[in-house]
C-alpha cells in the first residue's frame, strides 16, 4: 500500500469522525434559523416577487454586516457583476484584468459587455490576484493614450480589473487597487465566495469601487439563488437599483423606462431566507472555523499541505483546501473519496484552457497551472446538528 493510499483512508475517516456516516456533500445549505417562518410570512404578504420589504432589509443587512454604505440585491452573483461592470463603463471591444483560476461565470460576465478577458498570475498563499503579477503585467503590455490604459498589442482600453478571492481567502487586494489606481483602471472585486472573509478586520468587498457577492446554494449563506453589489458610491448604488429594475421610472401606474434595463431584482421570497441566514451568520463562520481546523490539525500530523490564510487575513473557509504532491496523486483521492461517498473537487479547469477564452491574452500563469495539477477542495460545511449549541 503506497504512502498516498494509507494517507487517503485515514483522511476518509478523519471526515467521517466530522461529519458522520453516509454521503458527504462538498458544501450544503444549512435552515436552523428563521428560514420557514420568513419565507411563509413573505407568502402570506402576497409579495413574493422582486417588491417586498425582505429585500430591503437583506440588503441593509448585507451592507452593515460588511461595512459596505450600500448593497443592492440581484437575482444571482453573475448579474451583479455584469452590472457591475457597466457601471465601470466596461464597453465593447474593452479589455478586463482577472484571473484565469476563477469560476466561469467571472469571464461569462466580462463576456456579456461584449468585453474580453486578460488573465494574470495568482499568488501560491491566496490563489487570488497576485499584485506583483498585476504590475508587471501592465508596465509590459500597455501605455497611456489619451488619459486611458490602453493594451499595446491589441489597442483595446484596459476599462476594469477583477479580483476574486479563491475559496473565501482573501487575496492582496488593497495592493490590487494600488496598481490599478496607478494605471487608470477601476477594480471590481469578485467577493462571491468570502462573504464573511476579512483583511486587518476589513471586510472583503469593500475594497474596490465596487464588488460582488453570490447567495448561491453552496455559499456560506444561501438565498436558493442571489448576487449583491456593494458599494460605498450613492450614486452608483442608485444606478444599480435602476438598472437591475429593467430602468424603469419610478410612477404609480406609468411603464416607463428610461434606457435598457434588466430583469435581475432579487424575489421578496429569495430575500426572506437571506435575512433568516444573515442572522446565523456569525454561528456559522465559528462552525466553519472549527471544522478548517481540525484539518489543519489533521494535515500538519500527516505532512500534507493544508491551504492557510496570509497572517493578516481572516478566511470564512468556505471552502477548506489541501495541495497534493502532483496531479496523479490529485486525481487518485478524487476517485477514491467520490467512490467512497465523500465528495471532493478540484480547483476549476483555468479559464483560458475553455474554448472560448483560449485566445485571451494572459502571462505565463505558472502559480495558477501548478496550483490546478494539485489543490484539492475538502468537504466544508456546517455538520449535521452544530448549530444547535447556539440554540437559546
Amino acid at each position: 500500500m503506497t504512502k498516498s493510499k494509507v494517507f487517503f483512508e485515514e483522511l476518509i475517516t478523519e471526515i467521517r469522525r466530522i461529519y458522520g456516516s453516509g454521503c458527504v456533500p462538498l458544501h450544503r445549505p444549512v435552515f436552523e434559523g428563521n428560514e420557514r417562518r420568513y419565507v411563509v410570512e413573505a407568502i402570506d404578504s402576497n409579495f413574493v416577487s422582486s417588491v417586498g420589504a425582505r429585500v430591503d432589509e437583506f440588503e441593509r443587512r448585507v451592507a452593515a454586516f460588511t461595512g459596505s454604505a450600500w448593497a443592492v440585491a440581484t437575482v444571482n452573483g453573475t448579474s451583479a457583476l455584469h452590472v457591475a461592470l457597466e457601471l465601470a463603463d466596461v464597453q465593447r471591444g474593452d479589455e478586463v484584468i482577472s484571473q484565469a483560476l476563477t469560476f466561469v461565470a467571472t469571464c461569462n460576465a466580462i463576456s456579456y459587455r461584449g468585453a474580453r478577458p486578460v488573465f494574470v498570475d495568482v499568488d501560491l498563499d491566496t490563489m487570488g490576484m497576485s499584485p506583483s503579477a498585476l504590475r508587471e503585467w501592465l508596465q509590459v503590455n500597455t501605455l497611456l493614450q489619451e488619459g486611458q490604459c490602453c493594451n499595446r498589442q491589441t489597442g483595446a482600453r484596459i476599462r476594469a480589473c477583477v479580483p476574486m478571492h479563491t475559496f473565501g481567502l482573501p487575496c492582496r487586494v488593497q495592493e490590487i487597487v494600488d496598481v490599478c489606481q496607478e494605471f487608470g483602471i477601476t477594480t471590481i472585486e469578485d467577493a462571491a465566495e468570502s462573504l464573511g472573509s476579512y483583511i486587518n478586520g476589513r471586510h472583503t468587498g469593500t475594497f474596490g469601487r465596487l464588488s460582488t457577492l453570490s447567495f448561491n446554494g453552496n455559499k456560506v449563506i444561501t438565498t436558493g439563488g442571489g448576487g449583491m453589489i456593494l458599494t460605498d458610491d450613492e450614486g452608483l448604488a442608485k444606478r444599480a437599483k435602476h438598472l437591475t429594475t429593467t430602468a424603469k421610472v419610478p410612477h404609480p401606474f406609468e411603464f416607463v423606462h428610461d434606457e435598457v434595463g434588466y430583469n435581475y431584482r432579487m424575489p421578496n421570497l429569495n430575500a426572506a431566507l437571506g435575512c433568516a441566514q444573515m442572522e446565523k451568520l456569525p454561528d456559522m463562520l465559528q462552525i466553519k472555523a472549527e471544522v478548517a481546523m481540525s484539518y489543519r490539525n489533521f494535515c500538519e500530523n500527516h505532512g500534507i499541505a493544508f491551504v492557510t490564510a496570509p497572517a493578516d487575513t481572516q478566511p470564512n473557509y468556505w471552502l477548506n483546501a489541501i495541495i497534493l504532491e502532483n496531479r496523479e496523486e490529485r486525481d487518485a483521492l478524487l476517485v477514491y473519496a467520490n467512490s467512497e461517498g465523500v465528495m471532493m473537487r478540484p480547483i476549476w479547469r483555468l479559464m483560458n484552457q475553455l474554448e472560448m477564452f483560449k485566445g485571451c491574452q494572459r502571462d505565463r500563469l505558472e502559480n495558477s497551472i501548478w496550483l490546478a495539477d494539485r489543490v484539492v477542495n475538502l468537504p466544508s460545511c456546517v455538520p449535521d446538528g452544530a448549530m444547535r449549541r447556539f440554540e437559546t
